[in-house]
């Protein structure tokens, strides 16, 4: 796609440091945009600015997003050395796998703590700047903010309210100029899935899904770039995505007996039919 909409733009993508984070950063350098970089690992952040460098200006910020401050000073940051803010990526989240029965609630709360109150947090402090500059606001969600995916009861319920968030937040906003995206990729190839939560708070270290199958970080990345260029309301990423969201509306009674025999199959399942 022709990037000529990014140049000069000011963007932060928290979950900057891996997977579609990481991509759409590499994308959005190439396009000419102006980085601001989030994530918790500041040792990959300043190696992602190295790399990124000579492409554009780069600013790393490490991140904590369940850390109502460390938001506000991302923000803050942002807008010392750049002046303002056109673009914000609401990326950073976490996932998990495990029944609810077996759930610890410290987990879900996690859940909650990254993928909702992250965005909620970052994207109060940025509004005043977005507004300013009529600019946009992304929310990364999934299908499972949708339909809810069951095994994953915390990261569903996340994702809808993530969903539920930045609707409300659109029809606040209606007149103002500011662009609002609810953006929903299928599965990815990431290290989400590795870094997933079980149910007593431990990562899970290895993926169930066979990540070769999936949509790579990158084709991810490209798909939020044309969303954002041509400030779509919303994106729900492939043909089975798509399907799973229209069947929902229609005939949700299908979408629960297709979806638990379809997640029941996952090897090492943490329910079976």
């Amino acid at each position: 796609m022709n990037g000529k909409y990014f140049k000069d733009k000011i963007m932060i993508i928290t979950g900057a440091s891996s997977g579609i984070g990481l991509a759409s950063s590499r994308l959005f350098a190439s396009f000419g945009a102006k980085l601001v970089l989030a994530a918790r690992s500041e040792d990959k952040l300043e190696n992602l600015a190295k790399e990124l460098a000579p492409m554009t200006e780069v600013l790393c910020v490490k991140t904590d997003v369940t850390s109502e401050a460390d938001c506000r000073a991302l923000v803050e940051k942002t807008v010392a050395r750049f002046g303002g803010i056109d673009i914000l990526v609401n990326n950073a989240g976490i996932s998990m796998r495990a029944m609810f029965r077996d759930l610890e609630l410290s987990v879900l709360k996690r859940l909650m703590d990254v993928n909702f109150w992250g965005t909620v947090y970052c994207t109060k402090y940025a509004l005043p700047w977005l507004l300013r500059s009529k600019g946009s606001v992304v929310g990364v969600i999934s299908i499972a903010g949708f339909a809810g995916l069951p095994g994953r009861t915390g990261y569903s319920s996340s994702k809808y309210a993530i969903r539920g968030f930045l609707d409300t937040l659109r029809i606040e906003h209606l007149y103002d100029g500011l662009h609002v995206m609810i953006f929903a990729p299928g599965f990815t190839a990431s290290n989400v899935r590795n870094a997933a939560l079980t149910a007593d708070g431990s990562e899970q270290g290895s993926t169930p899904r066979d990540e070769g199958k999936m949509m790579t970080a990158e084709k991810v990345a490209e798909y939020l770039a044309k969303g954002l260029a041509r400030r779509k309301r919303e994106m729900v990423l492939t043909p089975l995505g798509r399907a799973t969201v229209f069947v929902h509306k229609f005939w949700p009674w299908l979408t629960d007996r297709i979806e638990f025999s379809y997640m029941s199959k996952e090897p090492d399942s943490p329910f079976h039919k």
